[in-house]
């Protein structure tokens, strides 16, 4: 497989997990979150508790493949590719950062009022958990437009070299 080949699996591979990232937050955002609100707070609490036990691994992996691929996507491409690509693996950190910093810490409350109650604030709490939640989630998909923009970009030669630096090759499949 030839040079420009490997970029293009990489470059879908980041595109896949970035895309599962932001689809899996968006539509936690957009869905899960009204119905957290909707349902009686025990319902919330216990469901809350037990959805992130799954989450923490599925979650935590697509956010290290996103960020990797994107990273080493970043260090094999050239001029505005590279920003590109080392901007979406920023975005994708942020995404962790803001889970692991904010969302998870807040989890490990919820799951402890599940087993006992919530305290007298806890609508306030799970406000921040919301806001913490919709933060991750911009910037996923802030990551995700970007690895769209890129591969949607016009392929450029890197200096000094022929092959292109990131992008569809014309007329064939790299």
């Amino acid at each position: 497989m030839t040079a420009a080949g490997r970029i293009r699996l990489l470059q879908g591979l980041a595109l896949l997990a970035t895309g599962l990232l932001a689809g899996a937050f968006g539509y936690g955002a957009a869905n899960l979150v009204p119905t957290f609100n909707a349902v009686p707070l025990d319902m919330r609490l216990s469901f809350h508790a037990e959805l992130m036990k799954m989450n923490g691994i599925t979650m935590q992996a697509a956010m290290a493949v996103s960020m990797l691929s994107s990273l080493t996507l970043a260090t094999l491409a050239h001029g505005r590719a590279r920003l590109i690509a080392g901007a979406a693996a920023l975005l994708t950190l942020a995404s962790f950062l803001i889970t692991r910093l904010g969302n998870v810490p807040i989890n490990g409350r919820i799951k402890q009022w599940a087993l006992t109650s919530a305290p007298a604030d806890h609508a306030e709490i799970l406000r921040r958990w919301e806001l913490f939640n919709n933060l991750r989630t911009l910037t996923a998909l802030a990551a995700f437009a970007l690895l769209i923009t890129l591969a949607l970009r016009r392929p450029t030669a890197p200096p000094g070299g022929s092959r292109p630096a990131l992008g569809p090759t014309p007329g064939g499949d790299g």
